[in-house]
């Protein structure tokens, strides 16, 4: 995994959170070894820039995520044994993870775990457009989360 604070902002035990969470969801979700994840760490400014580019929405939001191994429209798959599977990028808006552990009155760390979770849901494959996508999704967030001792108290 590779993990890049354009911030700053991340202490040591952060980045180990984030790293040691991600590694355990990947297990718990049996992606296969030596798949490959980025994460990078923006400001409220570089997330509405690309939440604006890419989704059309003129806003920060707390976590964007993008998906590389699903195939577009008029991509052709690349095959290969040895290549390593790119899960792909999950953007974090440093800020908005701060705003947000103050409003629902858990850690920083929390909410830190809490986006890292389910951006990487998102490169999975799950999603909430639906009620009950929504259910599947944000019941296995919170499972993972718990699994691993990120609890909303802490």
């Amino acid at each position: 995994m590779d993990l890049v604070d354009e911030t700053g902002k991340l202490t040591e035990e952060d980045t180990h959170l984030l790293t040691e969470l991600l590694e355990f969801a990947a297990s718990e979700e049996k992606v296969a070894e030596g798949a490959e994840l980025s994460v990078t760490i923006v400001t409220n400014d570089q997330i509405q820039e690309i939440n604006r580019e890419y989704r059309g929405k003129d806003q920060p939001t707390d976590v964007i995520s993008f998906a590389l191994e699903e195939m577009g429209e008029g991509e052709v798959a690349i095959q290969g044994e040895d290549l390593p599977i790119t899960l792909g990028d999950i953007i974090i808006s440093v800020e908005k993870a701060q705003e947000q552990a103050e409003e629902y009155g858990h850690s920083f760390q929390r909410e830190l775990g809490f986006l890292a979770v389910h951006g990487f849901l998102h490169l999975l494959g799950y999603d909430h457009m639906t009620e009950e996508e929504e259910k599947v999704m944000f019941t296995k967030q919170k499972e993972l989360l718990e699994k691993y001792g990120l609890h909303r108290s802490i």
